[in-house]
C-alpha cells in the first residue's frame, strides 16, 4: 500500500502543494423554493436544502429558522414544522440551595424527566447543531444504504405523538424507573443492579 493510498485525499501526505479540495457550493435558492433532502437514514435531522446567507450563526437574540418554522406558521409558509420533540423537555432539573447542585435521582441511572413546553426547549434552539446547509462539491464515495423502519422514513420522523414518549417514564409518579433501593443509594458512584431499568 503506498503513502499515496493511505488517505481520504488520496495524495502525498508529505506534499500540500497537490491536495486541493472541491470548493464548498452551498445551496442558493431561497426559502420555498428548494427541494427537500432525503434524510440519511430513519429520524435523521433533515438537512438544509436553501440558502442560509445571513441566517447563521444563531444566537440568543437572533434565530431566523423559527420565522418560517415553527408550527403555527410552517404550513402557511410552506416550510417543514418544527416537531414536537422540540416542545418537550427531557432534562431532570438539578436543585441549588446556594451551595450546591444536587439531581433529583442517581446520575449514573439515564433518569429523565419529561416536561412538554409552549415554547422550543432551550436544548432545540441552536438548529445548526443538527441540522447543516448541504454542499454540491465533490464525495467520497458512500456505500451507505439507509434502512428506514416506516414507509415514509426518508422524508419525516417516525419520533412524534405517543411514539415519542412511549416506554420513557419521569422520575416521579406512577411507573418510574427509579425505585426505592435506588433513591436508598442516591449517593452510590455505581447505584445498584436491581433497580427499574438495570
Amino acid at each position: 500500500m503506498s503513502e499515496e493510498s493511505l488517505g481520504l485525499r488520496k495524495t502525498d501526505i508529505r506534499q500540500e502543494s497537490d491536495t486541493l479540495s472541491s470548493k464548498t457550493n452551498y445551496g442558493t435558492k431561497a426559502p420555498g423554493e428548494s427541494t427537500k433532502i432525503q434524510r440519511a437514514f430513519q429520524d435523521a435531522p433533515p438537512m438544509i436544502p436553501h440558502d442560509t446567507e445571513g441566517m447563521l450563526p444563531i444566537t440568543i437574540n437572533d434565530n431566523q429558522c423559527v420565522s418560517c418554522h415553527m408550527p403555527e406558521v410552517a404550513k402557511d409558509m410552506g416550510a417543514t414544522p418544527i416537531p414536537q420533540s422540540h416542545f418537550t423537555d427531557f432534562r431532570p432539573k438539578p436543585s441549588y440551595d446556594g451551595k450546591e447542585f444536587k439531581l433529583p435521582a442517581d446520575t449514573m441511572k439515564n433518569d429523565i424527566s419529561i416536561k412538554k413546553l409552549d415554547t422550543l426547549s432551550g436544548a432545540r434552539f441552536n438548529c445548526s447543531q443538527c441540522h447543516a446547509p448541504q454542499s454540491d462539491g465533490q464525495l467520497v464515495k458512500n456505500n451507505f444504504t439507509p434502512d428506514y423502519t416506516s414507509k415514509d422514513g426518508a422524508e419525516k420522523s417516525s419520533w412524534n405523538g405517543a411514539k415519542l414518549t412511549d416506554g420513557l417514564q419521569t422520575i416521579k409518579g406512577d411507573g418510574a424507573k427509579v425505585s426505592e433501593k435506588d433513591l436508598e443509594n442516591l449517593n452510590s458512584p455505581a447505584g445498584i443492579l436491581d433497580g427499574g431499568h438495570h
